[in-house]
């Protein structure tokens, strides 16, 4: 298989991944209505027992569910409301659609959240809310707790996203300065019954970090926001009211997040409809499909992506020069999420810079193609959902006066590859389960 081969094999293979883990496919596989019954992943709700349905979401996929649960059960939907990224909605016939910033939040979503909030209270126990959860749903949902701005909330996410926090540590944050994540919008809804149905963007699929787990009990407490603070050394840097609330937090002097043994949890139901490693296994099939031998090392991968960019890059030339871990013509396949540095003042996401960070460790690297793509159709604040690169790339890039090594220190993947005609771009995918990376060799 030659390069232009490999190149094209690429592009479909991640294609593939991307359809398998669809949105509203995944609702409807594990959201199904029987007659006077509705089939929830293994379990069944008695829809005669249920006086009305609210449904309410966040997340970059929450449209495509909200239309996936119209199909469902749209004759039996009372009101609805669901938060998402700017550029992301669909048609609903019930369900209100409302855009608003990620990932820095905006007083959109404040708004969003006020009336996820206005949605779920005053329910009783014979009702039911549906909440559709998907990743982004975090910074879609800002509330936070009186006496925190919101520009002071973006002003921690700033911090946080530019210091290489990890989602585990920039939620477990947003939980204790929030009034809906940490198991908050479960406490809102009570007595009703809540079912969540989660579409993962965090590695492992912990339900208490997907979205900040507004249905789900944190485990978290305030005294573990604070040493995060401290170990990126940023206590200085954030607000004061943030750090005065989390300070008072440890003192006991404001109510923690609801914890595991919260009896509201008894009445509540969360499912996983969809993760990383659904679209891996597609990427293995078409792969295979394809004539490539292909290997799924992880779907669990984290950490600086430079480093883990520099392990693919060395896996590459292992298997052009060894046969190992698998022969050519050969796919290696792995996703999980990882994070940037920020160095410079470049654009970029954590996409672009591991296909440019793995570049110039092919250089000259005959047969070899390295992909990296968010599932969202979205790396970083770009339009791009990442970047495609060979062992040709430096060569072609300095041909054209481009500087791959400066464009990597300044974190400015977008224009080297924009340039190049290398990027990745979907548009909105209808999906959020993280990133697929692809190494190809021929």
């Amino acid at each position: 298989m030659q390069l232009d081969e490999l190149r094209k094999a690429a592009r479909k293979i991640f294609d593939a991944a991307v359809r398998a883990v669809d949105a509203a496919a995944a609702v409807r596989r594990h959201l199904r209505r029987e007659d006077s019954r509705l089939r929830v992943g293994q379990e069944t709700l008695d829809l005669g027992d249920v006086r009305q349905i609210v449904v309410v979401g966040c997340g970059k996929a929450a449209a495509p569910m909200a239309a996936a649960v119209e199909d469902v059960l749209a004759d039996r939907i009372r009101r609805g409301v669901v938060v998402t990224k700017y550029g992301h909605v669909q048609p609903t016939r019930v369900i209100r659609i409302h855009e608003a910033g990620h990932p820095v939040p905006d007083e959109a979503g404040v708004a969003g959240t006020r009336a996820i909030l206005d949605h779920v209270r005053g329910l009783g126990p014979k009702d039911l809310v549906l909440v559709l959860i998907s990743g982004g749903g975090s910074a879609l949902t800002p509330a936070p707790v009186d006496g925190i701005l919101l520009s002071e909330k973006q002003a921690l996410t700033k911090s946080l996203l530019a210091c290489g926090a990890d989602i585990r540590e920039i939620n477990t944050l947003r939980k204790h300065i929030s009034r809906v994540k940490g198991g908050q919008l479960a406490r809102a809804a009570q007595p009703a019954r809540v079912v969540a149905l989660i579409l993962s963007d965090i590695v492992g699929d912990p339900l208490d970090a997907i979205a900040s787990g507004p249905t789900v009990p944190d485990p978290t407490t305030f005294a573990d926001a604070l040493r995060i603070l401290d170990k990126y050394r940023i206590r200085g840097e954030v607000p004061a009211t943030v750090r005065a609330r989390l300070e008072a937090g440890t003192r006991g002097e404001v109510p923690e997040t609801p914890k595991p043994e919260d009896p509201l949890f008894a009445r509540v139901h969360n499912l996983i409809v969809g993760s990383n490693i659904q679209a891996l296994e597609a990427a293995r099939s078409e792969a295979h499909a394809l004539g490539l031998t292909p290997l799924i090392l992880s779907s669990s991968i984290e950490g600086e992506t430079r480093e883990i960019a520099r392990m693919h890059a060395a896996l590459a030339r292992e298997v052009r020069t060894s046969g190992n871990p698998v022969t050519p013509p050969a796919c290696l396949i792995s996703g999980g999420e990882t994070t940037v540095t920020l160095r410079g003042s470049g654009k970029g996401g954590r996409n672009q810079e591991f296909v440019l960070a793995a570049a110039l460790d092919i250089a000259g690297l005959p047969d070899t193609v390295i992909l990296s793509a968010g599932t969202d159709g979205t790396d970083g604040p770009t339009d791009a959902a990442g970047a495609i690169a060979d062992g040709e790339t430096c060569g072609r890039a300095l041909a054209l006066g481009l500087n791959p090594r400066a464009a990597l220190d300044g974190n400015d993947a977008y224009p080297f590859f924009e340039k190049l005609g290398d990027l990745i771009l979907t548009g909105p995918t209808n999906t959020n389960v993280m990133d697929v990376r692809l190494v190809l060799a021929g």
